[in-house]
């Protein structure tokens, strides 16, 4: 039995300016955008990985969700309390150095970290923490 990551979901608040930094910035290809009872959904992901796909979604989607609970999902977005997701490279530093030169906003620059990778951490638009890694060489 194969198990394979296909979808994860980053909340956003403003698509446009999502598809800014993750199509313009970082290069992902955007595959679907969708809009269904007046909310919207993109889907984006690595031209290298066509079966892995990042669905930028509304705060809390959840047709269920009471109005509280959409409040509260889009107050901790605001405080920037949500992560993202974690991408990996096999070029940490240069990675960084093109996210930082299109004005992505920096919450940690490059570090080799004790569990074996070099690491760095930016934040999206909407505030969600995103890291990007490579093994740390020996």
């Amino acid at each position: 039995m194969d198990i394979n990551l296909s979808q994860c979901f980053i909340a956003v608040d403003d698509h446009d300016k999502a598809l800014t930094f993750y199509r313009d910035i970082l290069g992902l290809e955007v595959r679907n955008d969708v809009g269904f009872e007046g909310m919207r959904w993109v889907t984006v992901g690595s031209p290298t990985q066509p079966d892995v796909e990042i669905v930028l979604e509304p705060p809390l989607a959840d047709p269920g969700a009471s109005a509280a609970d959409r409040q509260a999902m889009a107050e901790l977005l605001a405080k920037g309390l949500l992560r993202g997701v974690i991408f990996s490279t096999d070029d940490v530093d240069a990675t960084f150095e093109h996210i930082r030169a299109a004005g992505g906003e920096v919450l940690q620059e490059p570090v080799d970290q004790p569990y074996g990778v070099r690491d760095c951490a930016f934040r999206d638009p909407a505030g969600n923490m995103l890291r990007f890694n490579q093994p740390r060489k020996p």
